[in-house]
């Protein structure tokens, strides 16, 4: 068992994008690296052999809220953690359960211990402190596990984002003493990230970057964006905090975002991403292709009997043509929202293979500049 290594393989000359190598106890991830969402232990209408087969995926997330409520520690605990438990091989990643629950607003309070909070399926009421969460996320059995955290919402004024920074690095020195002071729970290293705050305002960053690198972790987050405030802000703020998060670690941008959001984070330094976006959107009849972007629902693509898109590396998106996954949405039959997801997911996962090979041919940038564009086209 050996704690996650980083090595930082190649440098962009024209830009901060980078590739590198993650090695965890459950496999290698290739960085820039896009991880899909498993909230409750599944990736949504997409089993585990398309992931890994269709999707080409090196890591999925699981979400410490959900899987702690249902199926609940005593299940995950007895199969023998998460991994065990879905019969996934390679490595996950838990977040912490901070923005679920502090997305809750009337149904949980904030206080110093932790955050007291309802169950969204029952009522009951819960307790989230930063010792529970690590003990918590031990069981669950992450090879990637997050520090708790409060994420303020977007916009936050200077006064509330900073009280709630103060908060999170008060959290983030128990999650420490917790985590350094508790075994791995199975036959694996796990590895705790801390996450950056401070909401948009640029020393609030720069000195939670500070507090965050000072903890010498395996890995640093940055949280707390993509969460209202405009992209351009987004943008400014992610390149501050690459600016001042150790080179040496892997950078993960949490709950990023748009094929292009992606494109110009990793041109900023950031090698992890995760969102819903590729899967809820394909359930709702919105593909990402490598020319633009389809809405499957409208009528031109009725009679397309072509390919999906033929650009990326995925059998599934070669197989299918518009036209048939347009009449499976419009019959709202399952089948048609596991083709979509499937899809989505592996265009993401091209995308980040791509922008890997760019960098590495020495031509991310011009590169970028073209796909930033094209993908934001509506076809």
């Amino acid at each position: 068992m050996a704690a996650l290594d980083f090595i930082l393989e190649t440098t962009d000359t024209n830009s901060k994008a980078r590739t590198g190598l993650i090695t965890t106890d459950h496999g290698q991830i290739e960085t820039p690296i896009f991880m899909p969402v498993g909230t409750v232990g599944s990736v949504k209408a997409v089993s585990q052999q398309q992931l890994v087969a269709d999707v080409r995926a090196e890591i999925i997330l699981g979400n410490t809220y959900h899987l702690y409520l249902r199926p609940g520690l005593e299940v995950l605990e007895e199969a023998g953690g998460l991994h065990k438990f879905n019969g996934w091989q390679k490595p996950i990643l838990t977040d912490s359960g901070g923005f679920q629950v502090f997305s809750l607003a009337g149904q949980r309070k904030i206080k110093e211990e932790g955050v007291i909070f309802q169950s969204h399926i029952d009522g009951s009421r819960h307790l989230f402190s930063p010792e529970r969460v690590m003990d918590i996320q031990r069981i669950i059995g992450g090879d990637i596990i997050m520090a708790f955290d409060e994420c303020p919402p977007g916009g936050s004024e200077y006064g509330y984002a900073k009280t709630s920074m103060e908060l999170t690095h008060r959290w983030l020195d128990r999650c420490f003493h917790q985590f350094t002071h508790t075994p791995d729970k199975y036959d694996y290293t796990q590895n705790l990230f801390p996450i950056v705050q401070g909401g948009v305002h640029y020393d609030l960053r720069k000195a939670s970057c500070e507090y965050m690198s000072a903890k010498n972790a395996t890995g640093n987050a940055i949280g707390g964006l993509s969460v209202g405030e405009p992209i351009e802000k987004m943008y400014e703020i992610c390149h501050l905090c690459c600016d001042h998060l150790p080179a040496n670690k892997p950078r993960y941008l949490m709950g990023v975002g748009t094929p292009w959001n992606i494109l110009e984070c990793i041109g900023m330094g950031i090698d992890m991403f995760d969102c819903v976006m590729p899967t809820r959107n394909g359930r709702n009849a919105m593909l990402f292709t490598s020319n633009g972007i389809i809405n499957i629902d409208n009528k031109k693509w009725e009679k397309d009997f072509s390919p999906l898109d033929e650009g990326i590396d995925c059998e599934i998106s070669h197989y299918y043509s518009k036209s048939y996954l347009r009449h499976l949405m419009k019959s709202k039959e399952y089948l048609g929202l596991t083709i979509a997801s499937i899809h989505n997911l592996a265009f993401y996962l091209w995308l980040v293979k791509a922008a890997r090979k760019h960098i590495q041919q020495g031509d991310f940038s011009s590169w970028k500049a073209e796909m930033v564009i094209r993908l934001q086209q509506k076809l």
